[in-house]
Order: structure tokens, then sequence, then C-alpha cells
């Protein structure tokens, strides 16, 4: 028989109430505005947690410093959990990806642990001649020349989906390396994720799948006359206290990658 209007405080039994559903107690259907301002609300924290420090390590370079964000554990925790709930949010479970890939070397401050959360596998783009095997290679270009990216051949197999993880986003010719050796290894590209854009660069505009970044930072240089340098020439060297973001470049900068590599 059919079940008859309830008057009670409770409907039938095959009628659940909708107040108490999985909808309204947060289930999956309202998880995605409630992501949304718990990902705003990170935002703000890591934003604030910036330090920037001007005429370093030059005059005229105003240097970004991501490090206090790696030196408190709840911040630390907050940039994971940010780029895991734009991971989850953008993809979802059916694009979910297979593998995160950071570039050397900052990328590998957070990519393994972006891996962990989003239950992807890592795997590390270094420099020419640092990994063992075989390796596929990709050039990219710098103000003195050009540089090469590597990736072991059997790191990425064919249709796995792939993110490609950055600190910094600058001119994009080493990210766009990247992208294309996870294409030689026939992976998908989902996209890029960056901490931090330096927007008059215009980086993004190299880059063949969509682009993230999680924190805002300077948009214009200001000298008149725009960098010509790229992301690889912008590396705080390690021998002067550790990793820091990508100085925007205001006049001139001489040091390089090359300062900062792991052996």
């Amino acid at each position: 028989a059919a079940d008859k209007p309830s008057t009670a405080s409770k409907p039938p039994p095959t009628k659940p109430d909708p107040t108490t559903s999985d909808a309204a107690k947060g289930g999956q259907p309202s998880t995605a505005p409630s992501g949304s301002s718990e990902l705003a609300r990170l935002k703000i924290r890591l934003q604030r947690a910036l330090r920037q420090f001007p005429d370093f390590p030059e005059p005229g370079v105003l240097f970004e410093d991501i490090l206090p964000i790696f030196a408190d554990h709840e911040l630390h925790s907050a940039l994971i959990r940010a780029l895991e709930l734009h991971v989850t949010s953008s993809y979802g479970i059916g694009s979910k990806p297979d593998v995160i890939v950071g570039l050397e070397s900052r990328g590998f401050l957070f990519g393994p642990s972006l891996a962990l959360r989003v239950g992807a596998k890592f795997v590390p783009v270094r420099k020419k001649g640092k990994l063992p095997g075989p390796t596929e290679t990709e050039s990219f270009k710098k103000e003195y020349g050009e540089d090469f990216f590597q990736m072991q051949s059997d790191a990425i197999k064919a249709g796995q989906k792939v993110i490609v993880v950055d600190d910094i986003i600058a001119t994009g010719g080493s990210a766009a390396a990247a992208g294309s050796l996870v294409k030689k290894l026939g992976g998908t590209l989902l996209g890029y994720v960056f901490m931090m854009e330096l927007d008059f660069l215009k980086g993004r505009e190299k880059l063949d799948a969509p682009v993230y970044t999680l924190l805002r930072g300077q948009n214009k240089s200001s000298e008149k006359e725009e960098p010509t340098k790229n992301e690889d020439d912008y590396d705080m060297p390690l021998r002067t206290g550790g990793f820091g973001s990508d100085p925007v470049p205001a006049n001139k900068l001489t040091h390089n990658r090359e300062q900062n590599e792991i052996p």
C-alpha cells in the first residue's frame, strides 16, 4: 500500500526525512561549498605567512620568502590541505591524478606530501645526469643558453593522469619542459599547480594544460623594462640559507638554479 502523508514528527520509514539525509549532514552533495570556503580561509592564512625581503640577494630584487610556511607545522599542513582541496575539487574521483610530478628542486618540498594525500605516486624531474637508468630528456631555454630536464623512462605509464607541481611559475620554460616529458612517456597531463606566479612574465601562456596558482604574487616589475631572465635564473642559493620563493626581478639578477641543485 502507498504511504500516507505523515503528520507526525518523523516521516514514514520508506520516506526518509530530507533534513537528515547525507546531503544535509554534509555528505557528497554539499562538500563543494564547504571545501571552497575552507580553501579560501587556508589561502588567507598562507598568504599572511609570506615574507618579502627588498634588495635580496642583490639591489633591485624583491625576494618572496616561502620558508615560514614550512617552518611552522600548522602552516605546512594548511598548505598541503589547500593543494589537496584544489586537486580533489577540480578533478574529482573519475579524474584523480595517478602521478604528481615535482620539478627540481622546490617541487620536492611539497610534491611528495601532496601525492600521499591524493593517493598518487610522486615522480621527480631532475637536471640532466642526476637520475640513474634509462631516461627521457627535454631541453628548455635559459638566458645564457639551454638546460635539460630528465625523467626516468619507466616513471610514468601510458594513460596515467599527471599533475606537475612547482613552487612558482615565472617564464614557464621549465614547467613546459616537464609537461613535455610527461607526454613523451605517454601520460595524460591534467594540469599544473604552483604556489605562486609572476604574472607579468606571462609564463602560463607557454603551458598547454590548465594552470592553478594558490597564492598571489607581484603582478608587475618595479622597473619599466621587463626582465628577461627565466625562473631558473631566480633561485636562492642553498649556501645563503636554504630555499625561498623566486624573487621578482626588478633590475638585475645573476644567481641561478645551478647553485640550488640537490646532488
